[in-house]
């Protein structure tokens, strides 16, 4: 018990330290230190520990993560975002507009960070307010709602990539899995509870004709197919790999599967599809990197603080702890990981600090598939005052604290939940 009390002040001192706005990977780096040594890890050890953690959780995603944020680049860069926003909004009409937001949402969503994916999206949501004369929040919140839902379940966007490193995942059966509550999940966060908070006037005429005039965009197979190309090549190598028996085209589809090729094929795939010149593509593909540096290396340091937990033992004391309470591994995982994201505001640390804590609980009751989802469920839960997210979401739609509680958190807490009911759910056909 001594040593979750240790953990315990490390993640006080955590907390701190990003409250006092420090950067969460020097705070991450400090706290894994200081954890370790406290725990009782000789000096070197603790210092071969953050070394092999950060070795162990970038080696493997380290490329995926680049090649995402090329690919997210690229989509904003060419037009391919605002030309399906046109295309959906064309197809759905007035009456189901948020359909059409909350799609856009979970294709611009997959490939970028959820602060990249709002910022690029929320000019295109205040246009469609416009244009349409509905409440900016009644557009915005199912684009949010799309953001979470992807940073939270959905390969390969970085978020799960990280957590399916560290707990020695198959990225290509998260995904799946992930795409099973994404559509439930985002239908009812995204469209059904906007409607229920947010009231809006009937009968307002809507002009298509800004978003369809504009001809410098690419076209809409070109956009659509840049979008879903990493998605669509993962699932395929999954499926096909998954189905065929051991032969050369077993290892094809093996090999498409990978996440890496997946999106190195994408990037590759995009540049050539529409047209751009080499030179651009390289320049849009290095500022794309450049914008998630940061967050590489706070998921290096939250890897290391994770390696201390793994290696001081403490999983070991959660489980046994765990073991005593008689609930699921993957409720005892959603428990740690909202706790940590209530305690840290960001979705990112608390799920890297929760997955050292929670990875020997891995096994077959809680595959380690599942256990991704759960605690990306987690992560997403409860969202306040301490999460930059929640401060982006309040001043660009002009919320007061109220209205932010009443909007944003009641819908990232609601993403969470449902999230661990389908977790659970899954767990009994898995």
């Amino acid at each position: 018990m001594s040593s979750l009390l240790i953990v315990l002040l490390g993640i006080v001192l955590l907390f701190i330290l990003i409250l006092k706005k420090l950067s969460p990977m020097i705070a991450l780096l400090i706290v894994a230190i200081l954890t370790g040594l406290f725990l009782g890890m000789p000096v070197l050890t603790v210092m071969d520990s953050i070394g092999n953690g950060i070795g162990s959780t970038l080696g493997s995603m380290v490329m995926v993560l680049a090649l995402g944020a090329m690919m997210g680049k690229l989509i904003e860069d060419s037009g391919a975002a605002k030309k399906i926003v046109a295309v959906l909004m064309k197809s759905f009409g007035y009456d189901n507009i948020q359909w059409a937001v909350l799609l856009t949402g979970l294709l611009v969503g997959i490939p970028l960070f959820y602060n990249a994916g709002f910022v690029v999206l929320i000019p295109l949501v205040f246009a469609i307010a416009s244009a349409t004369g509905l409440p900016k929040l009644y557009i915005g919140i199912p684009m949010a709602a799309a953001l979470s839902v992807t940073h939270g379940f959905l390969p390969p966007h970085p978020g799960p990539v990280a957590l399916a490193a560290i707990l020695d995942a198959d990225i290509g059966v998260t995904l799946l899995y992930g795409i099973i509550l994404t559509i439930p999940i985002s239908i009812i966060a995204g469209v059904y509870f906007p409607r229920l908070v947010i009231k809006r006037e009937k009968g307002i005429s809507f002009d298509m004709n800004s978003f369809a005039s504009d001809t410098s965009l690419p076209s809409a197979f070109k956009s659509f197919l840049v979008a879903l190309l990493p998605v669509f090549i993962i699932i395929a190598g999954t499926i096909g790999a998954s189905v065929l028996p051991e032969s050369t085209l077993h290892t094809v589809f093996a090999f498409i599967a990978d996440p890496t090729v997946a999106l190195l094929a994408s990037v590759v795939i995009a540049v050539i599809v529409q047209d751009i010149p080499i030179a651009e593509a390289m320049e849009s593909c290095t500022e794309g990197v450049k914008s998630v540096a940061m967050i590489i290396l706070i998921i290096a340091a939250g890897g290391a603080f994770k390696q201390i937990l793994v290696d001081s033992g403490v999983g070991e004391v959660v489980k046994e702890i765990s073991s005593t309470f008689q609930l699921s591994p993957l409720l005892l995982a959603w428990i740690i990981t909202a706790l940590l994201r209530v305690t840290l505001g960001s979705a990112t640390v608390a799920a890297l600090t929760a997955s050292g804590m929670v990875l020997p609980l891995v096994g077959p009751n809680a595959p380690a598939e599942l256990m991704v989802l759960s605690v990306g469920a987690g992560s997403l839960m409860l969202s306040h005052v301490n999460d930059t997210g929640f401060w982006m979401f309040k001043e660009y739609f002009n919320l007061s604290l109220k209205e932010t509680f009443t909007t944003w958190t009641v819908m990232e807490s609601l993403v969470s939940i449902l999230g661990l009911l389908g977790v659970l759910l899954l767990s009994h056909f898995v």
